[in-house]
């Protein structure tokens, strides 16, 4: 560019992503001296709230990362705009990306790209795994119940020392029923089109609810709320199993290098599934002329390979493009392997409300443990609420 141009740059505060944005971005003044970037966090929990009061006011980024669970949201309250088909064609995207990718897709258009995945996998603690007497992660449904059963330790007023299995539906759990248990179980999860939830239209959505709930209900491996979170239980060595992300990867490395853990592929059932998911770069709608040229081009260097593998090896996700993640050195990683090897076979869930869904999922999962709600009664429930949210989202949307 020849005219000097500011761009301003938003993602949430999570340290290792910011520390890497930060010389990312020194390197891509370097390559483009005309265009300075400059990165403006918020916390977790505030960043919505800041897109929906300063974006439609003009004084929101010219680049914003964003989960890909909040686009619909985002594309509906016209927050965005596409990404110009010339700079990142369609075809080129499905061509290069994982499937996963096509979930930011919308209308027909992409309105985000990711520079790294993530999907879900089985981390599993070594040590209490040599003590139980347990020499292979489980494999399968049954499998990881049994070992789970084995695993866990309580004292003598019941109380738990160890989970068998982290418990905790709102954290991962979740995502592992859409996109993991419930097609592994043979359900599918939406309508080509994403008008309708399909979990309740064969046995399969009931019977992956039930499975996930009775490791707390039946099996009493893993309860949610203790030792504070699953991520800290696994970490301090109060759980011997959790299902987790491969973004875990960075905090366990730095918070507990010396804990004795591996991964594994999950546990399979009629067939193979991961949950997986991602953070994209987008740009907003009122972005425009040098400005947006600018944008453009900063998205490009964030989606390139230099930028995907710097990325993989200081936050830990995985790279969004097959030609990278394939590469021997991280296929035969011992850590980041599992993740890969799934990609794949992995879905990301095309959220309408991710909180919202979430909430209900989590609520559905109470009814049952504190009130004694039938699993079923509970389930028929969670699907017509999460339904509702679906209703009321194209409602909306086909007004325009």
């Amino acid at each position: 560019m020849q005219k000097k141009v500011t761009i301003e740059y938003w993602q949430y505060e999570y340290p290792a992503k910011v520390t890497l944005m930060d010389e990312l971005i020194k390197q891509f003044q370097e390559q483009n001296p005309n265009i300075t970037v400059k990165q403006t966090n918020f916390p977790y929990d505030q960043y919505n709230e800041k897109v929906a009061t300063l974006v439609p006011a003009g004084k929101g980024p010219d680049v914003i990362n964003l989960y890909y669970g909040w686009l619909p949201k985002y594309v509906s309250s016209g927050f965005l705009q596409p990404l110009p088909e010339s700079a990142f064609p369609a075809a080129e995207i499905e061509n290069r990306y994982y499937p996963l990718v096509e979930a930011a897709k919308i209308d027909g258009s992409y309105w985000a790209i990711p520079t790294a995945v993530r999907t879900l996998a089985l981390f599993y603690n070594k040590d209490l795994f040599a003590k139980a007497n347990i020499v292979e992660p489980p494999a399968t449904w049954e499998e990881l119940v049994k070992d789970a059963v084995k695993l866990t330790e309580k004292d003598a007023n019941g109380q738990f020392v160890v989970e068998g299995f982290a418990w905790e539906p709102g954290a991962q759990l979740h995502h592992w029923y859409r996109d993991g248990l419930l097609l592994q179980a043979g359900g599918q999860d939406l309508s080509e089109d994403r008008r309708k939830v399909l979990w309740a239209d064969t046995p399969a959505g009931l019977e992956a609810f039930q499975y996930l709930l009775d490791f707390a209900i039946k099996h009493k491996v893993g309860t949610t709320g203790i030792f504070t979170d699953d991520a800290t239980a696994f970490k301090t060595g109060h759980a011997a199993i959790n299902i987790d992300g491969s973004f875990r990867l960075g905090s366990l490395k730095a918070d507990a290098p010396d804990l004795n853990y591996d991964i594994a592929p999950l546990p399979s059932y009629k067939s193979k599934s991961a949950p997986s998911s991602f953070w994209a770069n987008a740009i907003p709608a009122d972005v425009t002329g040098a400005k947006l040229e600018a944008a453009v081009k900063f998205l490009q260097f964030l989606t390139s390979k230099e930028v995907q593998e710097q990325w993989v090896e200081r936050v830990g996700e995985l790279p969004a493009q097959k030609e990278v993640a394939a590469q021997d050195k991280y296929l035969k990683d011992e850590k980041l392997g599992p993740f890969i090897s799934q990609l794949d076979y992995s879905k990301a869930h095309f959220f309408i409300d991710e909180t919202g869904e979430r909430t209900l999922f989590v609520d559905a999962t109470n009814e049952v443990r504190l009130n004694n709600v039938p699993v079923e009664t509970a389930f028929k429930d969670l699907v017509a609420k999460t339904q509702k949210l679906y209703d009321d989202y194209w409602a909306k949307a086909d007004k325009k």
